[in-house]
């Protein structure tokens, strides 16, 4: 996520954030998937379950009757993934979430077929890939599909990197010429360019990845696999990539489906996550989602660690405005609105609902004690700065910058208009994990939001 640095707007004029998301409600999270499922769907499974081991179709109708993966474990079958339907959209980096043994990476080589189903359907751009023969199978992965990258790098430690790079593009029986090309590209758009002659023993783990990665990407398919990509990394180099894995699909916008069992990489990678347990998917959505309304048991244990505070964002914990003032509001206008609502002050809009600045009642009551003043209109002096924040900001942002000031934080979209509101109640709401019964602590901290909103 962009974090955008707090606005301070004064009468002067607005000045929007940058970097921010369209203008959503306070259900965020909701909005943010909606946007992501507004794209095509790019792969899809329908009911897919991979069982191995000789008693497989036996196994699979156990497991629809009811049984478990160790109910079949007893007939010699593996359970590997059971009845997953998913769909993943163009363009999104989708992330397979589980611990070990819970059918991600097996589900991740059913989308290209490495693996065979047992049963279902896997769908790449509406095609059932599953009925295809061989050569067709094999036209659609060199078309579809940017081939895999894997854990252990697998790069071919006799080629140096522009080689190994060009190797994809070779099999396919692209020109010299063309695969040069192709892979002087690749190389650059990973950040070795002045590597090309290099071999794998003279290289990093990180940049041996980056070497798995262009191969991978001069192939310039749609659709990127991923399979613990930098679960051997180094963390600090690990970090580095996923960083530079988040600033390449900027700008390459692929389709990328990645598999993990670390949760802090999910949840930095993910434009959606699937949280996997016993080969099947028992819960899909953003970050935000996952973290603040969990599945089940399982999925709420998962993520009792995660630090909520750099995880949410301004549009996961505004609130809705109460009352703002208009520029075009006089005194005794701004002053009946805060008494109706109760509060202290306002923010300021003009008709386009920017931001101009902050009126507190003090301020209102000096204007009407002023016998020179206006009647008519606020006076541009008497309106304060404001401090707004973008949509995206995250939590850990917004805490600094309400403990510098006791103002309601305005949050702002990518246009600069107001959508809504943050509070000290809402902040500490936020950081209370959700229960699931009548002692939601939560509930309380929601009832002591009431009546600080100094909108």
């Amino acid at each position: 996520m962009t974090v955008s640095r707090p606005s301070t707007h004064t009468q002067d004029g607005a000045s929007p954030a940058s970097g921010s998301p369209p203008g959503v409600d306070p259900s965020a999270s909701q909005d943010a998937a909606s946007a992501t499922e507004s794209r095509p769907v790019k792969v899809s499974t329908r009911n897919v379950s991979k069982v191995f081991g000789r008693q497989a179709d036996r196994a699979l109708e156990l497991l629809r009757k009811g049984g478990t993966k160790a109910d079949a474990q007893k007939l010699g079958a593996a359970v590997g993934v059971y009845d997953v339907s998913l769909d993943v959209y163009a363009g999104e980096t989708f992330v397979l979430m589980g611990l070990s043994g819970s059918g991600k990476s097996t589900l991740l080589r059913l989308l290209n077929r490495l693996h065979e189903p047992t049963s279902g359907q896997v769908l790449v751009d509406g095609t059932d890939i599953t009925k295809l023969g061989k050569a067709d199978l094999l036209r659609v992965r060199r078309e579809k599909f940017s081939g895999m990258v894997f854990q252990g790098f697998a790069i071919l430690p006799h080629r140096n990197v522009l080689d190994n790079v060009a190797y994809g593009l070779e099999i396919q029986g692209v020109s010299a010429a063309e695969r040069r090309r192709r892979a002087l590209e690749a190389t650059a758009l990973v950040g070795l360019d002045g590597w090309e002659s290099y071999y794998p023993s003279e290289l990093s783990g990180g940049m041996q990845q980056r070497v798995g990665l262009a191969r991978a990407l001069a192939v310039d398919a749609d659709i990127l696999l991923m399979d613990e990509a930098f679960s051997a990394l180094d963390p600090l180099i690990r970090r580095e990539m996923q960083d530079e894995l988040i600033e390449l699909q900027a700008r390459v916008n692929k389709t990328i489906i990645f598999v993990t069992h670390d949760l802090d990489e999910a949840l930095k990678l993910g434009d959606r996550i699937a949280i996997m347990k016993d080969g099947r998917v028992v819960q899909v959505g953003t970050a935000e989602q996952i973290i603040t309304d969990p599945a089940d048991d399982y999925v709420e244990a998962f993520v009792e660690g995660i630090d909520r505070a750099e995880v949410l964002t301004a549009a996961n914990i505004m609130m809705p405005l109460k009352a703002t003032a208009q520029l075009r509001d006089g005194p005794h206008t701004a002053l009946t609105k805060m008494r109706r609502f109760g509060i202290s002050g306002l923010l300021v809009v003009d008709s386009e609902r920017k931001v101009h600045g902050y009126l507190t009642s003090e301020n209102v009551r000096a204007q009407l004690d002023d016998v020179d003043a206006s009647r008519d209109r606020i006076e541009s002096s008497r309106i304060g700065p404001a401090v707004t924040v973008s949509l995206d900001t995250p939590l850990q942002d917004i805490i600094g910058y309400a403990s510098e000031s006791s103002l309601p934080i305005g949050v702002i979209d990518a246009s600069g208009r107001l959508r809504g509101v943050v509070v000290k109640g809402a902040i500490l709401a936020a950081l209370v994990r959700p229960g699931r019964g009548p002692d939601d602590p939560t509930k309380s901290a929601q009832v002591n939001t009431e009546g600080q909103h100094a909108v």
